[in-house]
């Protein structure tokens, strides 16, 4: 199936669901005014392979928090299968509140159920208010709530999740604000199929994977000179592990500009040429908007003169 060629085609959207999770919020926040069709998957992985079935034309999907770092479910799933591309990206100031069956008071709470990254977020207030509650892992946190809103037995007594989430299931608020880190953030993630790539703002990010060749001293040097030569910074750098055996990575980066960018482009190509493998997994507009600075010498202009300099030399 033909992917949509313009990021205004995009017309059926996937997120991690249920409804209520902080990935719908931050597809609401994407889509804006725009008719849309939003469909909540249970997972991050069913969202994906539903895009890339052509099911939808895009999913959101979380990839990176403040607190907790990135979110191994999408980094693995985008590292891997079918190739795709982040067309944009969303940042949601990320709220708390414990919610549970109506008439449940905070003292009857034994176990608590969350999505594991809601849980690193939250569980310093947990040990301090509830010292003898147990977590129990959820697909999300809004599934968390879905739970306890239903009508079957559930294993928790209480969940961590969005407002919106505890109002959606017409639970009680038991506490707000419960992360221990004022201020948190969650990075989500706009993902299509191959062949719609947005346009250079001068506020960009580039996403890529980087599989070595071999196992070597000064391996991750040498990938990592390809970008200080070329005057490219980084904002996120993880590994990840590849399988098959212990001690193999690869590793998920992310970096300043746009893939049209002279200085991009060139590290790209050092890349590929002392890489196994370079995946590209899309160049998208900041959320923040922060354009980056080039250091002396690999501005655009820089790259240009060079290239018009080795042009006149070749004629």
């Amino acid at each position: 199936m033909t992917p949509p060629r313009s990021l205004d085609d995009l017309r059926r959207f996937g997120y991690l669901g249920p409804r209520g999770t902080f990935t719908q919020m931050a597809l609401g926040a994407w889509v804006g005014a725009r008719e849309a069709v939003q469909s909540p998957y249970g997972s991050v992985d069913a969202a994906l392979d539903a895009l890339r079935a052509g099911d939808i034309d895009a999913a959101m999907v979380p990839i990176e928090n403040s607190v907790e770092g990135g979110v191994s479910a999408t980094l693995d799933a985008l590292a891997t299968g079918e190739p795709l591309v982040v067309v944009g990206e969303v940042l949601v100031p990320i709220t708390f509140v414990l919610c549970a069956r109506r008439g449940t008071s905070i003292e009857a709470v034994h176990a608590v159920g969350t999505h594991s990254h809601a849980w690193a977020q939250v569980r310093g207030w947990v040990g301090t208010h509830l010292p003898g509650a147990t977590y129990v892992p959820t697909l999300s946190t809004a599934a968390a709530a879905a739970a306890l809103g239903g009508e079957g037995e559930v294993v928790f007594d209480a969940a961590v999740c969005a407002p919106v989430a505890a109002a959606n299931e017409g639970l009680d608020v038991l506490a707000r604000d419960i992360g221990d880190v004022p201020g948190a953030v969650t990075r989500f993630v706009l993902v299509a199929r191959p062949g719609t790539l947005p346009e250079p703002t001068g506020a960009d990010k580039t996403t890529v994977v980087l599989y070595q060749k071999d196992d070597h001293p000064g391996g991750l040097l040498e990938l990592l000179e390809q970008f200080a030569s070329r005057g490219v910074n980084l904002t996120r750098l993880e590994s990840r592990p590849v399988g098959g055996e212990m001690g193999r990575y690869c590793f998920s980066i992310d970096l300043e500009g746009h893939v049209e960018d002279a200085r991009v482009g060139e590290t790209l190509m050092g890349l590929k040429r002392v890489c196994a493998d370079v995946r590209f997994l899309g160049s998208y507009p900041r959320a923040d908007g922060v354009r980056a600075a080039a250091p002396p010498g690999t501005s655009e202009a820089d790259f240009q003169a060079a290239a018009a300099w080795l042009a006149a030399l070749r004629a």
